[in-house]
């Protein structure tokens, strides 16, 4: 294990013991799977109480102009921005936000082993991580927000949750502060409505795991500025990805095609016209898809593709393409959810697939 600096050091040792996580997978839907653990344990309200800031140096920036930034949530997703805005070099202070303590040094926990994993490889040197994990604050102090240039929310996909955060931010931050969305299903434009400044609101959705998958979803809405949105596009190019460009539709881009695709296979099982196994192999075979799409069903979590589509189902009823399967329903009724329950359309053993369930 690398020893960062006296500081980084200390920080660790005062982390709780964490058990052995597995490793993040390039599994193309960022299906969040603290979406359904941690809802039930989020309180829907946030408070401001004082925690001692981190020592900065300022710096001034081209392009996007983001100098501070702020990063809402730590989980899956929120660690893995955080991590990558801190290593692109081009922030002063990335302060890092969670509501409970718990979720903060969870969060901490897996920046620091990234990093770490990073400088063991050699992808990194010692004095570029230190100075990468320096830059970020972490803090359950939401007034640390404040005064940062832009804030990236990536909580739990829970609409009361980010209304009841994004009119909290909306009234505590700077009028300049711009803020954008990771959300991969809910739509932007409601969430822009909460905050109080929709012209200063866009979506960035990034893919899991965020340090390795280059693409990101800018998303802008009838109202967002066009200088706010350019501001967006440049930071996602400063640190380090490919920002596409994308209205504020169902599922964006990736997702509102894939989903539907994912939906058809199993109507497919449902007719009977071919099995599971074959579905797979023809599409990894017939176009050039690392996984089939059962296949990658059953690793995002049934219910999470389940409760994507029963959403768009709820807000767009005349769409026949959002449509949820038999099977499907089937499996959810059941608790057979793929991968996270070790059977769906197949067996698994922790990550490892095996046979289709018959």
């Amino acid at each position: 294990m690398v020893v960062f600096s006296k500081s980084i050091a200390s920080a660790r040792k005062s982390l709780a013991v964490l058990g052995n996580r597995s490793p993040a997978v390039s599994a193309v839907l960022n299906a969040d799977s603290r979406c359904h653990s941690r809802s039930s344990e989020r309180r829907s309200s946030f408070s401001t109480t004082t925690t001692k800031r981190s020592k900065s140096t300022a710096s001034t920036t081209d392009g996007s102009g983001f100098d501070t930034i702020g990063c809402v949530g730590l989980g899956l997703m929120g660690h893995g921005i955080c991590q990558v805005a801190a290593m692109s070099g081009v922030h002063s202070k990335v302060v890092a936000f969670e509501q409970e303590q718990r979720f903060l040094d969870s969060g901490q926990e897996r920046i620091l082993k990234s990093v770490d994993k990073l400088v063991e490889k050699g992808k990194m040197t010692l004095d570029l991580a230190n100075d990468a994990v320096g830059k970020i604050e972490f803090t359950t102090d939401m007034n640390a927000l404040k005064d940062v240039d832009f804030v990236v929310e990536a909580v739990v996909e829970n609409i009361d949750l980010k209304k009841d955060l994004y009119t909290t931010l909306g009234g505590l931050c700077k009028p300049e502060t711009i803020f954008a969305s990771n959300t991969s299903s809910l739509p932007i434009a409601e969430m822009a409505g909460f905050s109080g400044r929709p012209d200063r609101f866009l979506g960035v959705h990034f893919f899991n795991p965020v340090q390795l998958m280059k693409v990101v979803e800018v998303v802008e809405t009838h109202e967002t500025d066009p200088t706010v949105l350019e501001k967006g596009m440049k930071w996602v190019d400063e640190i380090g990805k490919v920002s596409v460009l994308c209205k504020d539709t169902p599922g964006f881009i990736v997702n509102r095609i894939l989903v539907p695709t994912l939906m058809q296979s199993m109507a497919v099982v449902d007719r009977k016209e071919a099995s599971v196994k074959d579905i797979d192999v023809a599409m990894k075979l017939g176009c050039g898809h690392p996984m089939g799409p059962l296949h990658l069903a059953d690793y995002i979590g049934l219910d999470t593709c389940h409760s994507i589509v029963k959403g768009w189902m709820d807000k767009y009823p005349d769409e026949p393409t959002f449509f949820i399967p038999d099977c499907l329903q089937e499996k959810i009724e059941t608790g057979d959810l793929g991968r996270k329950t070790g059977k769906g359309f197949y067996h698994w053993e922790g990550d490892r697939r095996g046979d289709p369930v018959e």
